[in-house]
């Protein structure tokens, strides 16, 4: 049976909705570019990268955005033959909303709008649009407004949710069933006290009455779970009327109480309904989702290798969707040719902000990560594969000028915090395949097929670096000349796939 979580590795605050028979679904992006991601699914649990919805510098710059900074929270909904975005840029801007015709285009530039707080929701009552949202300040409170989506302006704002048991109530959705309203709500903050509220009323604006049983979902009752802070759901129906949940968790290693180092995961669940309130079974989510159960064609027979797990490319074809940025980066320093990704490093480091680093999430615990590159360093210039949580959690394998003239070395090293350690040094030719064989507990470094050195994934865990995201691998380059003086650095194949242990 299909398992969870649906959407493995950095996959935080997911937000779907439905067209016809097709799933759409997006998630937070922070100090990423693009920002956005957008997925599509027939079943619930095969999802296919489509694009972001973030593309242009005129949308989203994240050059100054903080780790974990960025694009929160997204809302995801379709109305009228339009699809509607709103986000918060807590890096700049603030609140705003995006649309689209077609998901797999250009969406529009940002539409703002003045409100205070994070993670915005839109829900359509007839023709009058809502929006609902966080409220950051002392007073910790869901808000909610109408809205003219054509100028962002807001009317008369009121406080809709004050808390079931946690005044800090996060991720407002409003649904209606029946000619009852619906409001969802995460509280018990993002980590192991997360918990999925509900309350309903006769009116898009309330009151609302909480659920008797509140709350709907939760794992903080059982910290020796596999999957820890369930929350922030949004719920949707697919073609047949029946609910589904999609909501973030994690999946701590290491025992109790464990580390994350994968990021927020998007895990799936059915809804059922009992005395016109939403249910979740045992208020958790399942290990496993009842294939018979899923819309679409299941059948694992037909499906093809999942796109968001597995990478084999030389990069001829371009950038494909699961590739991004940590920031908005220098356009001139990569380019997709049909000899590979080309590299051209900068002075950041990985240390640093803005450092060339094209990326991918690590969405498995075991995995073989693989990157053949090309490369004659000169001094001060280095390139290679890296495993990146932020600036100053990152792990490396890269080729760099040795101490010989026409030397060359690969080099392993470790950055936590403020400590920086070389674990190898190997001579190598101007070829080199560099690698990580990751797993739960160590990952190890490979120069041309043989292991080097090893670290743990713990030091790149949420639990040390803080921040909301997860470990993200690719290749990188730096050179102290600047990429105008570069020496190229040719990615001729780059490989992810996971191992089965």
């Amino acid at each position: 049976m299909p398992s969870n979580p649906v959407l493995p590795g950095f996959h935080p605050d997911p937000s779907i909705c439905r067209v016809d028979e097709t799933f759409y679904l997006t998630t937070s992006s922070f100090e990423c570019f693009p920002g956005l991601p957008i997925y599509r699914s027939e079943t619930l649990v095969d999802w296919e990268p489509i694009g972001h919805a973030l593309t242009r510098e005129s949308q989203l710059d994240t050059r100054d955005a903080r780790v974990s900074g960025g694009i929160f929270a997204p809302t995801l909904r379709h109305h009228h033959g339009t699809f509607y975005l709103t986000s918060t840029n807590t890096s700049g801007g603030g609140h705003f909303v995006v649309t689209a015709d077609d998901p797999t285009g250009e969406w529009s530039d940002p539409v703002s709008v003045d409100a205070p707080g994070i993670d915005p929701d839109l829900f359509w009552d007839g023709d009058t649009a809502y929006y609902t949202y966080f409220t950051t300040d002392d007073d910790r409170r869901i808000e909610q407004a109408e809205i003219d989506l054509e100028t962002g302006d807001l009317g008369q704002q009121r406080t809709v949710w004050t808390g079931h048991e946690d005044p800090h109530a996060e991720a407002p959705h409003l649904y209606e069933r029946d000619g009852t309203y619906y409001l969802v709500v995460a509280e018990g903050g993002t980590h192991t006290g997360h918990s999925v509220m509900v309350g309903r009323g006769d009116d898009p604006t309330g009151p609302f009455e909480p659920h008797p049983e509140n709350p709907i979902l939760t794992h903080r009752d059982d910290f020796y779970r596999d999957v820890h802070a369930a929350g922030h759901a949004d719920l949707v129906t697919d073609a047949d009327g029946n609910w589904w949940l999609v909501c973030l968790g994690i999946r701590p290693r290491g025992g109790f109480p464990g580390w994350h180092h994968l990021g927020r995961e998007t895990f799936l669940a059915p809804v059922s309904w009992k005395d016109g309130w939403p249910a979740v079974e045992g208020r958790e989510i399942p290990p496993e989702v009842d294939r018979s159960a899923l819309p679409g064609d299941t059948d694992p027979a037909g499906a093809g290798s999942d796109p968001v797990e597995h990478t084999d490319t030389d990069f001829s074809e371009g950038r494909s969707h699961e590739w991004f940025y940590r920031r908005t980066p220098d356009g001139d320093r990569y380019a997709f040719t049909d000899d590979g990704l080309v590299l051209r490093g900068g002075p950041e480091s990985l240390d640093e902000p803005g450092t060339t680093f094209l990326a991918r999430r690590q969405t498995n615990f075991d995995c073989r990560i693989r990157a053949d590159l090309a490369f004659d360093p000169g001094p001060g210039e280095e390139a290679g594969l890296a495993l990146v949580m932020d600036e100053q959690h990152h792990y490396e394998v890269g080729v760099r000028r040795g101490d010989g003239a026409d030397e060359s070395v690969a080099v392993a090293r470790v950055t936590i915090g403020d400590a920086t350690d070389v674990l190898a040094r190997e001579p190598v030719g101007e070829s080199v395949a560099l690698g990580v064989d990751a797993t739960a507990e160590t990952d190890e470094f490979l120069v041309d097929g043989a292991v080097v050195a090893e670290a743990r994934p713990k030091y790149l865990a949420t639990e040390v670096a803080g921040g909301f995201t997860g470990v993200v691998v690719g290749p990188y380059a730096v050179a102290e000349s600047g990429p105008a003086e570069a020496t190229p650095a040719r990615v001729e194949r780059f490989r992810y796939e996971p191992v089965d242990r």
